[in-house]
């Protein structure tokens, strides 16, 4: 009987602990996620997300909500209102959820991690809007000087893909690490088409040359990271509450100058996403929330990790 009891207890203590140390990632999305009517819930139910939504209407010169909420597709997808509104979406539902947000970590993909920043407390919601707004032009500056795109390469090992971009002639780089078997090529139009050829002839099960007019994560935005790294520079940074996984490390970031740092190289480094969620998950993460517009962050994970618990930060959830 004491060895029953003694087995028994044993199994509650490890139980208890297991509990106890759940940790909580939040995770933000990033461009391509937006859709027309996005926000407008947290608009109409919620008086701060009004009073934020205004004040990114004033911050950024333009209403911003017309687009978001009743605007044309067109209108959306122009890269400087994209990243805007994905951003604003992604911050007013993260402080709409009040007391219910606590996030042990935090993580965003590429535009995304500058939601998090806000989340986690290295950036005002101000100084991140503002910091995005110019990103988002200074990239659209950047696609104009250089013909540029981008290619989702499927069912091939990360070194494959890297190894052949490197010995294809022209600018393209591995740009997004997003799951095992999905990885984004970034760079000249020309060079890309040739890699895609490449990459099947390697055994790719998809090469597909995406809807972008840009080389994001790659040398030609160049341009555009020296643009946004002078008004990095100028923008205040404060110890964060809680680390941030950053896109160009994969590992977790507490400090404000390497997170400054970090982020100024980010727009022409690639996005280590599968790296970042499998490190979250190696120190301790438990649940994945998805702070934002859509759920693709949320099929990223289970696509890493088939045993990582995920979901959606709602109005409903906080209720």
């Amino acid at each position: 009987m004491v060895l029953y009891l003694c087995r028994h207890l044993n199994f509650i203590l490890i139980f208890a602990l297991q509990i106890y140390y759940l940790m909580n990632a939040y995770i933000f999305p990033g461009q391509g996620s937006q859709f027309i009517g996005m926000g407008l819930d947290l608009y109409e139910q919620s008086h701060l997300a009004k009073e934020l939504f205004e004040k990114a209407n004033s911050i950024l010169g333009f209403p911003i909500t017309d687009i978001m909420f009743s605007g044309t597709a067109d209108d959306l997808k122009e890269t400087k209102v994209t990243q805007p509104a994905i951003f604003i979406h992604s911050v007013i539902l993260a402080k709409v959820l009040g007391e219910s947000f606590k996030p042990d970590m935090v993580a965003g993909h590429s535009l995304g991690e500058f939601s998090a920043l806000v989340a986690n407390g290295t950036l005002t919601y101000e100084d991140g809007l503002k910091l995005v707004s110019q990103r988002a032009i200074a990239m659209q500056k950047a696609c104009e000087m250089q013909p540029s795109t981008m290619a989702a390469i499927l069912g091939l090992d990360d070194a494959t893909v890297e190894r052949e971009c490197a010995e294809t002639p022209g600018v393209v780089v591995a740009a997004n690490y997003n799951c095992p078997g999905q990885v984004v090529i970034s760079g000249e139009i020309d060079a890309v088409n040739h890699a895609c050829e490449a990459l099947k002839f390697a055994g790719a099960k998809r090469a597909m040359v995406l809807p972008v007019r840009g080389a994001f994560h790659s040398p030609l935005m160049e341009p555009a990271r020296e643009e946004l790294a002078i008004a990095i520079e100028n923008t205040v940074f404060s110890e964060p509450k809680c680390p941030i996984y950053q896109n160009v490390t994969a590992s977790a970031v507490r400090d404000a100058a390497s997170i400054k740092s970090n982020l100024i190289i980010q727009l022409t480094a690639p996005v280590k996403w599968t790296q970042s969620v499998q490190q979250m998950i190696a120190d301790g993460a438990s649940m994945f929330t998805e702070v934002g517009p859509g759920n693709v962050l949320q099929g990223l994970v289970k696509k890493i990790n088939r045993e990582a618990q995920t979901a959606a930060a709602t109005l409903e959830s906080n209720a």
